[in-house]
């Protein structure tokens, strides 16, 4: 299994046990907003370069 798959995987399971506990909207929100926080906090030339990466690439 890829890693790619893995943190897809880990991303459903989190946000499935999160529904229960906080709501759907705010476990949505939570499972949206960690990738985008993440990519936001990357520098400039960061995000160039992960833009202009293949996604084959990604998982090395």
């Amino acid at each position: 299994m890829s890693t790619r798959t893995k943190i897809a995987i880990g991303g459903v399971a989190v946000g499935l046990l999160l529904i229960p506990l906080i709501g759907f909207w705010f476990s949505l929100l939570v499972v949206l907003g960690v990738p985008a926080a993440a990519y936001l906090m990357l520098d400039p030339s960061q995000r160039r370069r992960l833009r202009r990466i293949s996604r084959k690439e990604l998982g090395r």
